[in-house]
This record gives structure tokens, C-alpha cells and sequence, in this order.
């Protein structure tokens, strides 16, 4: 058995580990213990209105995460749909109406010479007046 020693301030430092014999080697051993077993655990230091607030956030983050990402697809889906059907036929219909003014141009050119083409003017016909442009 170990003996008691009597501590004074005279003594020094005090080594509290008993010697090397004395330890078990229960301590040692690894437990046979989950995560999950050792976090249920844990809960039980917390009182149970404290473990019910936080189930109840836990469950309304998901459902706010779960409403929100049901509300940002259904939106994509109305705003690329409508961006679809409003839009692109307004695009495809000005890019036409350019490819039949460039076309028109081009058959001036050709037809009229290159100076008409550009001043958009029919030859023989008076230049317009200055001052009403």
C-alpha cells in the first residue's frame, strides 16, 4: 500500500502519478463506443427545453432550405420560360428585319455603285436641302 506523506511548503513539488505498478490497464483499452453513442450522451447535460429549441430550428432550417430551393426552381422556370416566349421572338424578328436591310443595301451596291449604297439617294433625283435635315 502506498504510504500518506504529509505536504508542507518545504517539501517542493509533488508528484501525484502512483508509480507504474499501481496502473491498471483497464485504462487503456479503446471503448467500444459510436459517434452517434457518445453524441446522445452529450445530450443528456443539456435541459430538455434546450434540446427541444434546438430540434425545433434544426427542423425549420431544413424546411425553410427545402421551401426555398422549391421556390428558386419554380421561378428559374417561370423567368427562362417567359424570357423564351417574350423575348426571343423580338430578337429573332429585329435580327431579320437587319439581315433584310443589309440584303437591300448590298443589291444597291451592286446595282447602283458604291457611292449610292451608302448615301441611301436614288440617282437623278435632287440632293435633299441642307437646312431641312
Amino acid at each position: 500500500m502506498a504510504t500518506i506523506e504529509e505536504l508542507s511548503p518545504s517539501a517542493g513539488p509533488v508528484s501525484t502519478r502512483p508509480p507504474e505498478d499501481e496502473i491498471d490497464d483497464d485504462e487503456d483499452e479503446d471503448l467500444d463506443e459510436t459517434l452517434m453513442e457518445r453524441l446522445w450522451g452529450l445530450t443528456e447535460m443539456f435541459p430538455d427545453t434546450v434540446r427541444t429549441a434546438a430540434e425545433v430550428s434544426a427542423q425549420c432550417s431544413v424546411s425553410l432550405a427545402k421551401k426555398f430551393y422549391s421556390f428558386s426552381r419554380s421561378a428559374l422556370w417561370v423567368g427562362t420560360t417567359s424570357f423564351m416566349i417574350l423575348v426571343l421572338p423580338v430578337v429573332f424578328e429585329t435580327e431579320r428585319l437587319q439581315l433584310e436591310q443589309q440584303q437591300l443595301q448590298q443589291q444597291r451596291q451592286i446595282l447602283l455603285g458604291p457611292n449610292t449604297g451608302m448615301s441611301g439617294g436614288m440617282p437623278g433625283m435632287m440632293p435633299p436641302a441642307p437646312g431641312k435635315m
